[in-house]
């Protein structure tokens, strides 16, 4: 929500000029997301400076940008209840001879990527701008998404590159230095009372997600898949206000396309949506088609939505029609996920000799794959990752998203509760029940996936991409975390069939990070 370029040691004079938050020598300067869900603060005592990028919330009037000159007793306090602020926010601390600081607070929906040169320390939500820092790939970082083991830290596929992740703070004064925060605590399952009611505490805790935004000041779409989590949270606002809110969805392929067509269906007469229901299909907006931003060359961070796209294209009919926030049920997985102690599993990420193409400096770096990541937030990590893949496509459009289910309110009620509720999804299930739906909504256990997109996209499009790839080389090769024998291997056997979802789908990812590789390292 916040680009920014600082300079510490130069002016720390603040003025607002409608748009941005610049220095007396122009050395600094702070850009706000220009949104009407998104606001900004300053203070200052005259010595010390803070600026704050917030999401807005409900039932407070818009803050005013300032900068307000308040005593230094007063500064202490405003900036201890910013750090209080319960939604998405980004603070930035200057004064006269001290180094920078900036925090990012624990409710993150959009990312924040930090870089810097001998002098100045610059970051945005969108890692295109930081391109020109980009100096190599990480071993360790592009491993963990090659074997889809992603980890949420300060890392990124660039070195040069970082993530400033929930709560963390990072401080430059001619070297950057990223600080961790404490590890959140997290407790397990409990006892009910016998008396609970589950599904009215899970529709309280949903309304007080909704109700700190002020949704009905802006035009918002429900993102509406026909799944439950989006399913859930989008019913309940059709609920409370009917007629207000539009839908939208990308039509999936395969076996479980008609049947999300059908519940969706089923969910739209149910309850009273408004109108349209905008819907693209993901298949006539295949990824890596020619139209696809990554494949025409545009820097596009390797952590944005690997079916780009589709979603681009959706995000785009959105805007067309005038919505400036989307409501997603991104999150609801994990709320409700088992342990590994109630339902022992393998973890993601293994490698295997399904994947020949992993590169020996990705191999070696694997062993280090769970080091130096953040401590456990609020919001699992997952979940984060999630919504800072989401993000960026929206914002380019002037949308920006909502996600009740990442809630912390939301979080700690599902780790409340006791396995039943939440084993297959149980606790969003029962709840679309009590609202009337059918078995054939809230008992499914059709699969509903992109998965047959993914197979379309690598059979139809990704061939010739590939051979190109091979021909030309690629930054992958060049630090040998791909190795093109094994590559070349696969594409062979890819072409020459059957499809296998699990060996061959993760080729997506080899193509999206080629792609972001070219981009930012040429």
């Amino acid at each position: 929500m916040i680009k920014l370029r600082l300079t510490p040691y130069a002016s720390t004079a603040w003025t607002w000029d409608g748009r941005r938050y610049a220095t007396a020598d122009g050395m600094s300067e702070i850009e706000p997301f220009d949104h009407p869900m998104v606001e900004q603060a300053a203070i200052t005592d005259g010595t010390r400076t803070l600026v704050a990028v917030r999401e807005r919330v409900a039932s407070r009037p818009p803050a005013q940008p300032g900068p307000a000159v308040v005593t230094p007793g007063d500064f202490d306090e405003a900036a201890e209840l910013a750090r209080q602020w319960p939604t998405d926010h980004v603070l930035v601390e200057t004064a006269p001879g001290f180094p920078c600081r900036v925090t990012a607070g624990p409710a993150k929906i959009a990312p924040l990527y930090v870089a810097h040169d001998a002098s100045s320390l610059y970051g945005s939500w969108d890692m295109a701008d930081l391109a020109d820092h980009a100096a190599g790939l990480s071993s360790r970082e592009t491993a963990r998404l090659l074997i889809y083991r992603p980890r949420y830290s300060t890392e990124t596929v660039f070195r040069g590159i970082h993530r400033v992740t929930e709560r963390t703070t990072a401080l430059y004064g001619g070297h950057l230095h990223l600080h961790y925060p404490e590890p959140v605590l997290h407790s397990g399952p409990r006892e009910l009372a016998p008396d609970a009611d589950v599904l009215a505490a899970f529709v309280a805790a949903m309304d007080d997600a909704l109700d700190l935004r002020p949704l009905d000041e802006v035009d918002t779409v429900l993102h509406l898949t026909g799944g439950f989590d989006s399913g859930t949270v989008g019913t309940r606002l059709a609920e409370r206000y009917p007629g207000r809110f539009p839908t939208a969805a990308l039509l999936i392929a395969g076996p479980g396309r008609a049947h999300q067509i059908r519940r969706r269906a089923e969910i739209l007469k149910t309850l009273p949506f408004a109108e349209p229901d905008h819907l693209v299909d993901a298949m006539e907006h295949a990824p890596l088609n020619p139209e696809c931003a990554r494949v025409r060359g545009e820097r596009i961070s390797p952590y944005e939505e690997p079916l780009h796209r589709p979603f681009t294209r959706l995000t785009e009919t959105l805007a067309e029609h005038g919505a400036r926030v989307v409501v997603t049920g991104l999150g609801g997985d994990e709320m409700v996920a088992l342990s590994q102690d109630e339902y022992p599993h393998k973890s993601m990420g293994e490698i295997s000799d399904a994947l020949p193409w992993i590169g020996p400096r990705a191999r070696a770096a694997l062993e280090y794959a769970d080091d130096n990541i953040a401590p456990p937030a609020a919001v699992n990590s997952m979940t984060l990752l999630s919504l800072e893949t989401t993000a960026p496509v929206l914002m380019r459009a002037g949308i920006w998203p909502v996600h009740p289910f990442a809630d912390p309110g939301m979080v700690q009620l599902g780790e409340w509760l006791p396995m039943h509720w939440r084993e297959l999804k149980q606790l969003q299930r029962r709840r679309l029940a009590a609202l009337g739906l059918s078995p054939d909504v809230t008992e499914s256990r059709e699969r509903e996936s992109f998965a047959e997109v993914v197979q379309h996209t690598l059979t139809a499009h990704a061939r010739p991409l590939f051979a190109r790839m091979l021909h030309e080389g690629s930054p992958l090769f060049e630090e040998q975390v791909v190795d093109p024998d094994g590559l070349r291997q696969a594409v062979r056997r890819l072409s020459e069939g059957p499809y296998r979802e699990d060996g061959d789908a993760q080729l997506l990812e080899v193509l999206d990070l080629h792609f972001a590789a070219q981009a930012f390292l040429s």
